[in-house]
């Protein structure tokens, strides 16, 4: 079986004053602004970072979610944010981390089993799996 998602970019301009916009296929995004402003200074509108970010807190809390229910758990929560490092390395830019914070309220999981399947959500999203950078977690179990 093969799932295939579409988003796309449109960019006018130069580099630092030109503008862009990002759409996703189910219009979730539509037009959303983005450019060097918003990636590099803090200005108004998304960046790539940004939403590889969302994506991957978004697919590591869902391979979470499908570990414990193997594992014969169900969370009451998982929230999940993903910190982005992009860093300048030989001359250019490259993604050289993600740090995944997670919190999670799951009743009847103990610490050590926590640990284990919140990891091995980390290794086994997809998302993980594509990304070449280092990724940590914090993993907190809420009582």
């Amino acid at each position: 079986m093969s799932i295939k998602k579409k988003a796309s970019a449109h960019w006018e301009g130069d580099l630092k004053t030109g503008i862009g916009s990002i759409s996703t296929e189910t219009g979730v995004l539509r037009d959303a602004p983005y450019g060097f402003k918003a990636r590099f200074e803090g200005g108004k509108g998304t960046n790539p970072e940004e939403l590889i970010g969302a994506a991957h807190a978004g697919c590591f809390s869902m391979a979470l979610s499908l570990i414990l229910g193997e594992a014969g758990l169900k969370a009451d929560s998982i929230d999940t944010q993903a910190e982005v490092t992009l860093d300048q390395v030989d001359g250019g830019f490259a993604i050289t981390a993600v740090h995944l914070i997670l919190k999670a309220k799951i009743p009847g999981a103990n610490q050590q089993q926590f640990d284990a399947l919140s990891n091995q959500a980390k290794q086994g999203c997809p998302v993980s799996k594509v990304l070449n950078a280092k990724i940590s977690l914090d993993a907190t179990l809420v009582g």
